[in-house]
């Protein structure tokens, strides 16, 4: 009884660490980065103190291929998200509509990682109207290359915003919502 308990408590914890939860994280807190209790964890970034993003290229659910190189000049919002999690199913009409109201001077692209086939990203895309595309990840290989300090989307969801030169401003760990989203992707712009 014991043991199986055990197992069913390490399942519970490995499933909590797997995929981050939060709501609303704060907005413009300029050169802090912490942990908001029940928020999410937010990183916004001062301009001299921002790091490149790495390359990214891949290919997208829709079979095309995305560079990251390609919007250089552009806000990009990087948003990592698997179908099986929570609480980016919690999140999508969010980041759905912060993509509507931002328009096209900003691009937004997914980052769809842990799903090993296609099939369940592009049915959680079209259930929530994805307008914007989304690199196919299901290794994580993808993910690795942010790896690292302040650019690292070490939860599942996270939210980078990548300034018009290519670094990151600001980044969610857990759900971001579309008002926090878009107070940070005004403040890269700026």
């Amino acid at each position: 009884m014991f043991r199986r308990t055990s197992v069913v408590v390490a399942a519970v914890l490995l499933a909590a660490t797997a995929c981050s939860s939060g709501q609303q994280a704060s907005e413009n807190r300029q050169g802090q980065t912490g942990f908001v209790s029940g928020s999410g964890n937010v990183s916004v970034f001062a301009p001299a103190d921002r790091k490149p993003a790495p390359a990214l290229t891949g290919t997208t659910l829709d079979d095309k291929t995305w560079n990251l190189a390609d919007h250089t000049g552009k806000v990009v919002v990087l948003n990592v998200w698997g179908s099986w999690c929570n609480p980016c199913r919690k999140e999508a009409p969010d980041l759905v509509a912060a993509a509507k109201e931002l328009g096209p001077s900003v691009q937004f692209v997914g980052l769809n990682t842990r799903d090993l086939d296609k099939a369940p990203a592009r049915k959680f895309a079209q259930e929530f109207g994805m307008t914007y595309p989304s690199i196919f990840d299901p290794s994580g290989k993808l993910l690795l290359g942010f790896r690292g300090g302040q650019i690292s989307p070490s939860a599942i969801p996270s939210t980078l915003v990548i300034d018009k030169n290519g670094k990151v401003a600001a980044r969610v760990l857990g759900e971001v919502s579309k008002q926090t989203l878009v107070g940070m992707v005004k403040d890269a712009s700026g």
